[in-house]
């Protein structure tokens, strides 16, 4: 009989992903960001393994992004000096090239800035990101939904999809590392899985550690994730 298409979904927290890139960039031997077209294959490979299948019948079928992000008014309001805003707005418009040629589709839910604090604050953007995978989950009938995100708030969204038969794969990763502020002061960025999201799901996958991992050194599925 032949097989079946095995349907890979993957949905980004574009804030957690964000942090992830800027750390291999800025801080990590690789200095060098993720590239989309490697995730993918390193996602069919790690199907194709799991779930013993051939790998070309393990697709990714859609990548979803999802990101709170300032409207023009704000921008306005938070960068006055016109030089920087625009460079704020090239930023975001080359991102939004790279997913237009990438085929990702993408989310952006407005910030809400604190009137008091001027801090702008991605409430919202969770529900909208669970909501959305567990409705094209039901939809498509995805065979493997991959999540990039580290927050516990998405554990009832692993727990929905779990119901549905549908296996959930958690790209996680944990780091640290010193940087220095503007004003000149050292302090400590830590970024952590949660837990709950690793014991939750059916394929929990630590990419810090196999990515430095000694023996993926010359494994060219994991040196395609970066751009070179």
């Amino acid at each position: 009989m032949e097989e079946k298409i095995k349907k890979i979904a993957m949905f980004i927290d574009g804030t957690f992903f964000l942090k992830v890139n800027s750390y291999y960039r800025y801080h990590h031997e690789r200095k060098s960001t993720i590239n989309f077209n490697g995730l993918a294959e390193f996602l069919r490979d790690e199907v194709s393994k799991l779930e013993s299948s051939d790998k070309r019948y393990c697709q990714v079928v859609e990548v979803h992004w999802f990101r709170g992000r300032y409207s023009t008014s704000q921008l306005e309001k938070k960068y006055p000096d016109d030089t920087y805003r625009l460079t704020q707005m090239t930023n975001e418009r080359r991102i939004d090239d790279i997913f237009m040629y990438e085929g990702i589709v993408t989310h952006n839910y407005p910030l809400l800035v604190d009137s008091r604090t001027g801090e702008a604050e991605e409430k919202g953007i969770d529900v909208w990101f669970s909501l959305e995978t567990y409705e094209l989950t039901i939809l498509k009938h995805f065979d493997v939904v991959v999540l990039i995100a580290g927050d516990t708030d998405y554990v009832p969204l692993i727990r929905k999809i779990n119901g549905l038969g549908t296996r959930v794969m958690v790209l996680g990763w944990d780091f640290n590392y010193e940087t220095t502020s503007s004003a000149g002061r050292s302090y400590k960025v830590t970024t952590r899985t949660s837990q709950a999201l690793i014991d939750e799901c059916v394929y929990p996958i630590m990419m810090d550690k196999r990515i430095d991992d000694r023996t993926s050194k010359n494994d060219p599925i994991v040196n395609a994730l970066f751009n070179v």
